[in-house]
């Protein structure tokens, strides 16, 4: 099915691609916002992803390549991004629980937690930030990681390994106690 819509996009068909981008949007939308830790500037990298996509299907040599393609299209957009405006806005918000509190199924607190992640990967630089985004949330293996971003498997493998070590680090540094939501949770 996939194929023959990339098939129909390379000969011009706007409706195929249109379906192509609305599958690919949703995962194409998160990793974005990942690796830029902004939603508009994510959006923006994605549209012009999609935008670079439709002009140069043609470039596109393997039908099957398609999500590949895509997915390495809007990682170099938003390394353009990120290049133009080095400046990064951290939004100190988050808890994760203590060893001391209860871990409750509370929607906030799993918001939270999410938030508070999110502001840790915040502080690692954008090369540490899109590995783990690509390897963790698009659950993709490394070998495929490391060819999205144009960079050796040993070099991804390492920029994993560092990343989480400095997420980790980060989030040592900065416990569940530093955030106002930890006490109303763990109350």
């Amino acid at each position: 099915m996939q194929r023959d819509l990339v098939e129909q996009a390379m000969r011009g068909d706007a409706d195929a691609f249109t379906q192509l981008v609305k599958v690919a949007a949703p995962r194409l939308n998160g990793v974005a916002n990942l690796i830029l830790r902004d939603p508009d500037r994510a959006k923006d990298a994605v549209q012009e992803a999609f935008i670079a996509a439709w002009k140069d299907m043609h470039a596109l040599r393997d039908l099957d390549a398609w999500d590949a393609w895509l997915r390495r299209l809007t990682v170099r957009t938003c390394y353009r991004h990120a290049k133009k405006d080095r400046r990064r806005t951290r939004v100190e918000v988050g808890v994760i629980p203590t060893e001391d509190s209860v871990r409750t199924s509370d929607a906030s607190a799993d918001v939270a937690d999410r938030e508070w992640v999110m502001s840790g990967l915040g502080r690692l630089d954008i090369d540490q930030r899109s590995v783990i985004a690509l390897h963790y949330y698009l659950d993709l293996p490394m070998r495929e990681v490391a060819e999205i971003l144009g960079i050796p498997f040993g070099t991804a493998a390492s920029r994993l390994h560092r990343g989480l070590e400095n997420l980790r680090n980060t989030m040592r540094e900065h416990p569940a106690a530093d955030y106002p939501l930890a006490t109303e949770r763990s109350s």
